[in-house]
């Protein structure tokens, strides 16, 4: 079969699989840089990130989030609150609407602005030598990239299959509001929308096999666990599932907490376990690509797998499971893959959010990461009725907590749990690439009122009771 090539009938330099986040970054990178791209769709235009992840997902959250402040209102004196979820319908609808938008406006069409780069959405594509089969014919290039994400995974619970389970996709598609839910899993996916769900009036069981947000620090998942409780959510943790059936008017799970069997039924259950990648039917065993035992992709710091010719990218790989590192990785391995690049995927400042309400952000090591790494460990764990902002607020739901080496006083990273923990830990993002520690931290400069003072206040805290300090003292 001929070899496909580009309108001016050059070759392809880069094959690209995938056409979400990831697969238009590394497009991008080839194609400013002069090459040509295949960019294979493989999916929906878009990938996970725009079309069922991230920007659905928090429209919803922010949605919640309006109605519960409303409601909370009464915490300031002299005022009275009250919102409801009116239409569900047109909730969703507004939802798919902003979708829309974005995955036409941000995917879509921008391709027509790199000519370099010929859109081909003929299907799913096999790796081949010297490229891939999609539609029926073979592409060819020197390289390729695969990015084509990855979908939720589905824990092994007997009966599961049977009872239509729900996940972070299709709950966002519900034509009706339930009255009732169970979220299997408690990481950043399931933490998010159940405190979502619960907002809109949906009683809400959350249950986990470990703890809430189990790759936060211990601090941090109770502070959230508390929050979970106080709105009415139940939280069943250290479980171990048994099996699910149906129920009268829903499903019900059993399952075993501290060695005694326990029965929750709700009107659907919702899968929130965690990420598989989209593996399957790449031809990747045939092709010699290493696979870990999750069906991730694995990938050197170049992003190169175990195949000379091929990388990987995003959720496809063994890599962090967030959009704008799919975006990072899939632009090294592009630079790699086709500009002779030797460019490194580095994550040692990379900041990860979990958007609940107070946002849970961290970066760098954990005390427990930091032990395991060598280090002498201090930690400062400073509660959020501290930092003047929580009190003006009225809110004073959270905490920080930086860790730090003992002999040399380096930040080696740090969490927050707090109303604008997201947008706060970029500081302490731009802290740990500075190589701060932890007394060139208590000793710069914050706006008074702000959360991100914390981070001033809780690098204090390691030499001083900042309870003992006066206004803008520190």
């Amino acid at each position: 079969m001929k070899d496909s090539c580009t309108s001016d009938n050059r070759p392809y330099d880069l094959i690209v699989v995938g056409a979400g986040s990831a697969g238009f970054s590394a497009s991008i990178t080839a194609a400013e840089a002069g090459k040509r791209v295949a960019l294979i769709g493989h999916g929906t235009i878009g990938g996970t990130c725009v079309n069922v992840g991230c920007v659905p997902s928090k429209a919803m959250v922010r949605a919640a989030e309006a109605l519960h402040g409303a409601n909370t209102a009464a915490r300031f004196p002299g005022i009275a609150g009250a919102a409801q979820l009116n239409d569900w319908s047109r909730l969703i609808a507004g939802k798919d609407d902003l979708v829309t938008i974005l995955r036409q406006k941000k995917y879509a069409d921008l391709l027509p602005a790199y000519e370099g780069v010929e859109y081909i959405d003929e299907g799913p594509a096999t790796l081949i030598n010297g490229g891939i089969e999609v539609g029926g014919r073979k592409i060819t290039a020197p390289k390729t990239l695969i990015a084509t994400g990855s979908r939720t995974f589905v824990p092994a619970i007997r009966g599961i299959e049977d009872v239509d389970p729900l996940d972070s996709t299709s709950l966002l598609e519900l034509e009706t509001l339930p009255d009732s839910l169970i979220f299997i899993g408690a990481g950043y996916i399931g933490a998010e929308l159940a405190q979502m769900m619960a907002r809109l009036g949906v009683k809400v069981t959350l249950v986990t096999r470990s703890r809430v947000l189990p790759g936060a620090e211990p601090e941090v998942s109770e502070v959230l666990t508390g929050v979970f409780k106080a709105e009415g959510i139940t939280v069943l943790t250290g479980v171990q599932y048994d099996s699910i059936r149906h129920a009268k008017g829903g499903v019900t799970l059993r399952l075993s907490q501290d060695g005694a069997a326990k029965d929750v039924t709700a009107n659907r259950i919702v899968i929130t376990a965690g990420r598989q990648a989209n593996t399957e039917g790449l031809g990747l065993n045939e092709a010699g690509v290493q696979i870990d035992s999750r069906g991730g992709i694995v990938v050197g710091p170049d992003m190169q797998t175990s195949r000379a010719d091929t990388y990987a990218a995003g959720d496809v790989t063994d890599r962090d499971q967030f959009v704008y590192m799919a975006a990072y990785g899939a632009k090294i391995a592009a630079r790699n893959a086709v500009l002779d690049g030797n460019n490194r995927y580095d994550n040692s400042a990379m900041p990860w959010v979990v958007f609940t309400d107070p946002q849970v952000a961290g970066v760098g090591l954990s005390e427990h990461q930091a032990r395991d790494a060598g280090h002498e460990v201090k930690v400062s764990v400073l509660p959020l009725d501290q930092v003047p902002r929580a009190q003006a607020a009225r809110d004073l739901r959270g905490l920080i907590k930086l860790v730090a080496d003992r002999n040399t006083d380096q930040l080696l990273g740090g969490q927050i749990i707090a109303p604008e923990g997201s947008d706060s830990i970029q500081t302490l993002v731009m802290a740990l690439k500075a190589g701060m520690t932890t007394k060139a931290l208590g000793d710069t400069i914050f706006p008074y009122l702000t959360t991100v003072e914390g981070l001033k206040l809780a690098a204090q805290t390691f030499d001083k009771d900042v309870t003992m300090l006066s206004c803008c003292a520190g």
